[in-house]
């Protein structure tokens, strides 16, 4: 046997029986040939790593537009997190962790400059709205043309929204991206003095822990104890309320209503500003997505952008420039 066939018959004797072996694919919009080495899940997490998209996260806004500071989150900060949870996790119930991993590192590809501000502005400006999930799996289908297993594209899809992953590890993904986002957005929030650790519920941090991370540690215990030789990951119904419960005081207390959401007024304006630009010029946008839908090749390049890329487009755009001194 190869590298390859000894890596799959070590997941056929040792993975849960609900995991989703490498082996068993569903395969690959197009055909290609088998790895040697690696598995097919394997490959996958290796063509996300290696393409321009997922290098550009690294200068992407998490939650907190533009902040001063180099310990804030950013989209790849982010996704690096939900990675490392994800793993844990899968190993703990004895998952396929490549796949695990796989998903993870692709899950946010698609996400706009500005964070969650910038996907609210190309929502309301492109025609057929904007869904940061839908644009990450068009980013390695038809933008980066990654060609990637049907489980590692469908967990992308999925990681949120009302449908539901069809593996038991593209389901725990969008746990694990709950349980990052949640707490990080926290620990982010503490940072620019927005929260106090003192001011969270006391309710629930009597259940979940009051750190950072003693939070993420009963959280992930949770799942792995309570869903160990079961088919679908899950959480007790006391943590799964107190989580709940944490999730809505942060869209009260942090994502809808704090002062560093203010910048977030401007994002719309500079996204309209591009977004209007670029539909007149195509031109300028140098290699266009798809040639047949302009407004769709529009909104792939905007998704496209970093923060810093955003701003220095808009302001070469329609900031004037100075004259040269003579």
């Amino acid at each position: 046997m190869n590298v390859r066939e000894i890596t799959e018959d070590i997941e056929r004797r040792t993975l849960s029986p609900y995991a989703t072996l490498s082996c068993n694919t569903a395969g690959r919009r197009e055909s290609a040939p088998l790895c040697e080495l690696r598995t097919e899940f394997q490959r996958d997490r290796d063509k996300i790593i290696h393409c321009k998209a997922f290098r550009r996260l690294k200068h992407k806004t998490q939650v907190f537009v533009t902040p001063e500071g180099d310990h804030y989150r950013t989209r790849l900060t982010h996704t690096l997190e939900v990675s490392q949870i994800g793993r844990t996790i899968a190993r703990g119930l004895r998952l396929n962790e490549d796949l695990m991993e796989a998903m993870a590192l692709g899950h946010d590809l698609g996400h706009t400059p500005f964070g969650h501000a910038g996907e609210k502005a190309l929502n309301t400006l492109c025609g057929g709205g904007f869904r940061h999930n839908e644009q990450s799996l068009r980013v390695v289908d038809t933008i980066e043309k990654l060609n990637l297993t049907a489980e590692v594209r469908d967990g992308i899809l999925c990681h949120t929204g009302a449908v539901a992953a069809k593996t038991p590890e593209g389901r725990l993904l969008k746990m694990a991206d709950r349980i990052a986002y949640i707490n990080h957005d926290i620990d982010d929030a503490i940072r620019g003095g927005i929260l106090k650790e003192e001011e969270l519920p006391v309710e629930i941090t009597d259940i979940l822990g009051n750190s950072h991370g003693k939070r993420i540690d009963t959280l992930v215990k949770d799942i792995i104890y309570n869903s160990m030789d079961k088919a679908e990951p899950e959480q007790t119904p006391a943590v799964g309320r107190a989580m709940d419960a944490l999730r809505n005081f942060m869209f009260e207390r942090v994502y809808l209503d704090s002062s560093a959401k203010e910048e977030e007024k401007k994002v719309f304006g500079i996204i309209a500003g591009l977004f209007r630009y670029y539909r007149e010029n195509p031109d300028k946008m140098g290699t266009i997505s798809d040639p047949d839908d302009p407004e769709q090749a529009v909104c792939d390049y905007i998704a496209g952008m970093s923060d810093r890329f955003a701003l220095y487009c808009y302001d070469n755009i329609y900031i004037p420039k100075s004259w040269n001194k003579i």
